[in-house]
């Protein structure tokens, strides 16, 4: 429709914008109700999660608006630097990264880190309209977009579907629709007054899962400090009508993978309740452990990968089903994802390589109908994908590319890059870096982003995991002098100029360019 006559949508949206007017008509939703993986009972309303389904014409206009009010949240700043999510230019992997790299800074300072996973109980539907409004209104946001989020919030109404529910709309007054693009963005910026500065501690979050990371010279003050970070994270949640969910608490004591210690075993007592640290943890689809081994997260992703390709086999046995074409679309749509999750932050050991590998293969042969014994460079070419080490430094690659073009004001990964990257510059660096908060230098350890350190002559001095991300990406911006910290979807439509600083497309172009030439060094196999 909109390429028929790009006319018609502005001529519809513009004037509810100017007002901050939301149709009754768009507010009518239909909830599809859920059940939550891994519930031991269907008994309680909690083992349950409502997906709302809105008009298209309403997810449109809260896309506008959502785009126009992430522009004012950095401006008012409405959105923590230390919140992962909501904005153009953070995502999963900048807090996955931030994380270790958190805990590898202290370790270098000799301290002990411990970190708290809290979840938010109820998420979205606790958010209160007048708190959310007046929050806007104080920091000073355009008022036609108060106007819209308050009309987007009034008299709305939903009706749940499932076998014998009932037909009638019922009324909605509190929360926010999970569905809405514009929802995680308002919850954001309704929990931004959880992240409390306190000293020698960081707190991260994405959505409604927030990490408090400690460090101390001894586990047991963690513990403490943890305790009251708590405590005060409690006195200001109920103002704003937000609660933890306590049983889904999780404690980690970090090691450093060439500690000789034992494994600390204190647990943080919250609310009568103790928790114990972990040997293994899930936070945003990622497997941690105390040191950060990689191999658990990709010995995770292996049985998934089987699962999934014994899955889709189904859909086209040999000889029949579904045609080559379209299981390689299904190859790249659906193995590819998880096959290459977490390649962005940690690199595969080999010993986890080898197998990741061989099912790699496994996939090739099943889009190609080929041998066994087919040679597998041959195999690679006839099925159109790349092995598997070569996608991976791709994506790894395109992973350093975006930690260099993020803005280190928005991103918390690219702002702990060394002062020697080119995105960074003294002016715009986060008021929440490291040297604020232990009264250090900016970065601890202050190795040259371009450097490859010799780990035969010492062992200890190394890349951290952001540093070792935007080591990928140098043969790309190795003769740039600069570039620019902008927002990620506008960097596409930036005009090339030559010789001074080339856009993101072209910049991934070249990673394009570099991926086949990769692919066609690939040492032969034997």
């Amino acid at each position: 429709m909109h390429r028929l006559k790009p006319s018609l949508l502005p001529s519809l949206l513009d004037p509810l914008l100017a007002h901050g007017f939301h149709p009754p008509s768009l507010k009518k939703a239909l909830g599809i109700v859920l059940d939550k993986p891994g519930k031991p009972s269907c008994d309680s309303p909690s083992s349950f999660r409502v997906i709302v389904l809105l008009r298209r014409l309403s997810k449109i206009l809260a896309r506008v608006v959502a785009s126009r009010l992430s522009a004012q949240a950095t401006i008012c700043s409405l959105i923590h630097p230390l919140l992962c999510r909501s904005l153009p230019g953070r995502s999963t992997p900048d807090a996955a990264l931030a994380l270790p790299h958190n805990v590898e800074s202290f370790h270098r300072l000799r301290y002990k880190v411990s970190t708290l996973f809290l979840d938010v109980k109820g998420g979205f539907d606790n958010v209160e309209s007048p708190s959310l409004l007046s929050l806007l209104r104080r920091k000073g946001v355009n008022p036609y977009l108060v106007q819209w989020v308050g009309s987007f919030l009034r008299d709305r109404t939903c009706r749940l579907m499932f076998q014998g529910s009932p037909r009638p709309f019922a009324p909605v007054s509190v929360g926010v629709r999970q569905g809405s693009p514009i929802s995680p963005l308002l919850f954001v910026m309704y929990v931004s007054s959880l992240h409390l500065e306190t000293p020698w501690s960081l707190i991260m979050s994405y959505v409604d899962d927030f990490a408090v990371t400690m460090a101390s010279p001894s586990y047991r003050t963690n513990v403490r400090l943890l305790q009251e970070s708590f405590s005060s994270l409690k006195r200001e949640a109920p103002p704003i009508n937000i609660s933890f969910s306590i049983p889904k608490t999780e404690l980690m004591h970090w090691r450093s993978a060439s500690s000789n210690e034992p494994p600390c075993s204190l647990p943080v007592q919250l609310e009568d309740q103790l928790f114990y640290p972990q040997s293994r943890l899930k936070w945003l689809g990622f497997i941690f452990t105390p040191s950060f081994d990689p191999r658990s997260h990709f010995s995770r992703r292996y049985i998934l990968e089987h699962a999934a390709l014994a899955t889709i086999r189904r859909l086209s046995p040999s000889g029949m089903g579904l045609p080559p074409y379209l299981c390689l679309s299904l190859a790249r749509s659906l193995l590819a994802p998880i096959v290459l999750y977490g390649s962005a932050v940690w690199d595969p050991p080999p010993s986890i390589m080898g197998p990741m590998s061989a099912f790699w293969h496994r996939v090739c042969r099943w889009i190609t109908n080929c041998f066994s014994s087919t040679n597998l460079r041959c195999l690679h070419s006839e099925a159109c994908l790349p092995p598997l080490p070569v996608l991976i430094r791709h994506q790894r690659r395109l992973a350093g590319l975006r930690l260099f073009c993020s803005p280190p004001e928005i991103n918390p990964a690219t702002a702990r890059l060394p002062k020697s990257v080119p995105t960074f510059s003294p002016d715009s660096a986060p008021l929440l870096a490291h040297g604020k908060i232990t009264s250090q230098p900016y970065l601890f350890f202050n190795l040259d982003w371009r450097s490859t350190p010799d780990k035969a002559k010492n062992p200890r001095y190394r890349h951290n995991a952001i540093t070792a991300v935007a080591n990928m990406a140098v043969p790309l911006v190795h003769d740039v002098s600069t570039l620019p910290p902008i927002y990620l979807h506008l960097i596409d439509y930036l005009p090339l100029v030559p010789g001074v600083v080339p856009s993101y497309a072209r910049l991934k172009l070249m990673a394009k360019q570099l991926l086949l030439s990769d692919w066609s060094s690939a040492p032969a196999p034997p």
